[in-house]
């Protein structure tokens, strides 16, 4: 058995649930494990993004977790990142 953290973050409200699993686990059944879709509703681990401490898994019901990782799900961005810088500059400028 290994133990790793599942995390998830709202502006409003923050979980890091510490879970204990067979060893060969992947990151997407241990999200599932964690119950933190009960915590949050609003959470799919199906489609929604993940990675271990900060780095993007691509495909999480392949990545077998080690001793101590933390897989962290995401949030969908409500805009890009490009275009928020952009329309900062514009209004900046107006």
């Amino acid at each position: 058995m290994i133990r790793v953290e599942v995390a998830y973050a709202r502006p409003d409200k923050q979980e890091i649930v510490p879970v204990t699993v067979p060893e060969g686990t992947t990151a997407l059944e241990a999200v599932k494990l964690s119950g933190i879709t009960e915590m949050f509703p609003d959470v799919d681990p199906d489609s929604n993004d993940m990675g271990i401490f900060g780095k993007v898994i691509k495909d999480p019901a392949a990545h077998e977790l080690r001793e101590g990782d933390r897989v962290e799900l995401y949030r969908p961005l409500k805009i890009d990142p490009k275009q928020a810088r952009l329309n900062r500059a514009k209004k900046k400028g107006a």
